[in-house]
């Protein structure tokens, strides 16, 4: 989600919050101002994490390769510098215990495979 998309959303959101809360207070007027607006924030945080956490969601604009120099390709066996694919949107291998290094060649096929399969790269 690009981010003028998210500040337009989390915009449209803390307005949504203001009727919310306001109703909290109204409903809790006959109590202490400071409970009344201290439950209308739980209620608003209970609320509103949820909303939060999909409008600032991760967004991965570039993926993540690692380079090491003097691997042995998992597909051909040449030794060479090799590449792996850590991470992008819907692909994490960020703790990955036995990652795959390929050459340049076999790297390049294994990413058109994963696309193949529905990977967004």
């Amino acid at each position: 989600m690009n981010l003028g998309k998210q500040y337009v959303l989390y915009l449209f959101r803390w307005q949504l919050s203001s009727p919310i809360l306001a109703g909290v207070l109204i409903l809790m007027s006959n109590q202490n101002q400071w409970t009344a607006t201290i439950v209308a924030n739980l209620i608003g945080g209970l609320v509103f994490f949820w909303i939060d956490k999909y409008i600032f969601r991760n967004s991965i604009r570039f993926p993540l390769w690692e380079v090491q120099e003097d691997i042995k390709c998992v597909d051909c066996g040449q030794l060479t510098r090799g590449y792996r694919l850590v991470k992008t949107n819907n692909y994490d291998r960020t703790h990955d215990k036995s990652p795959e290094f390929r050459c340049e060649r076999c790297s390049r096929n294994k990413l058109q495979r994963l696309k193949d399969e529905g990977i967004e790269i």
